[in-house]
């Protein structure tokens, strides 16, 4: 079979290598996947780099996210932190999520992270209820699309933010209420006038950095501001006295711990996931299916953020 494999870190145009590989065997507690499509993720050009938190070792393929058959069942599997870059990859049993006959593969396969992410984010973490208002940063991005579709969901007004007119417009055929672009016009103050002064409750930020400083200045009494991730780059900081005086809360989201500590709310979420998908609430946002043979130049795209929502390709 044929499979993307890295022999030294660096930048995945330079180290990615097409081979011809060994199909994997199963031992006791794993299954074979054999990989219909796979996402691509931003964290698959970390670990192409070695800059990403878990390490495999040499050589390696990526792709952490995978959507496949095993003896015939339809499923959502998570080779995380690498794999699926390949025609066939063993997981865990446990890594192992159904999916209806009416969901195609490459939704299977853009589906799982961003969504798992952004439910845990609104529904877990921040207390989203009925009627309130959230804003969602970086909105045509997979995480941020994923956000806004369940919190229109959940029957919440939502606010997005997104660099240029193209992605702003994604936005609003999400269902976003009103969608502001970050780099014209001030979301600060288009939240203020929105709400009447009041602010978002829950703010859903993937980006960080001064996106994280404004969204404290639009935030609402008793707001939580949900830390996704630090797209932006730098890693802001809370002032614990503007969040005394606010009366805010900053809480975090590292959703891959769930898998760990609380896998039994993974599964719950995930039939959640599939009813809200089945009754037409939510569906993956997917830029493109890019060809097997293009996986290196489309995590260019992806890195240089020239992208939106989610890629994925087939490795069949």
């Amino acid at each position: 079979m044929k499979a993307w494999r890295v022999h030294e870190l660096g930048d995945p145009k330079d180290v990615l290598k097409l081979e011809e590989t060994k199909e994997p065997r199963a031992e006791n507690g794993e299954a074979v996947v054999e990989v219909e499509a796979a996402a691509l993720n931003f964290f698959d050009i970390l670990m192409c780099r070695g800059e990403y938190q878990e390490r495999p070792e040499l050589p390696f393929s990526p792709g952490g996210e995978v959507a496949g058959t095993v003896d015939g069942r339809r499923v959502i599997a998570t080779p995380f932190p690498a794999g699926g870059y390949s025609g066939k990859v063993v997981v865990s049993e446990d890594a192992l999520f159904p999916i209806p006959d009416s969901m195609p593969f490459e939704e299977a396969a853009a589906m799982h992270i961003i969504f798992q992410t952004a439910h845990f984010a609104l529904h877990r973490r921040a207390s989203l209820k009925s009627g309130e208002t959230v804003l969602v940063h970086a909105g045509a991005g997979g995480v941020g699309s994923a956000a806004i579709q369940l919190a229109k969901a959940a029957n919440a007004k939502v606010i997005a933010t997104a660099g240029g007119k193209e992605k702003v417009e994604i936005c609003r055929k999400l269902g976003a209420d009103l969608a502001i672009d970050y780099r014209e016009d001030d979301f600060i103050g288009a939240v203020k006038e929105a709400t009447d002064g009041r602010g978002a409750d829950v703010v859903f930020d993937p980006v960080g950095g001064d996106i994280f400083d404004g969204s404290r200045r639009c935030v609402a009494f008793e707001g939580r501001i949900v830390i996704i991730g630090f797209a932006g780059g730098r890693i802001a900081e809370a002032p614990t006295n503007h969040a005394l005086i606010k009366n805010y809360s900053v809480v975090g989201l590292h959703w891959g711990l769930y898998n760990r500590i609380h896998p039994e709310l993974v599964r719950e979420t995930h039939d959640e996931l599939m009813r809200l998908y089945e009754k037409g609430d939510i569906s993956p946002l997917i830029h493109s299916v890019v060809p097997f043979e293009d996986v290196p130049d489309a995590l260019v795209e992806l890195g240089g953020r020239k992208t939106y929502g989610k890629l994925v390709t087939k490795p069949g």
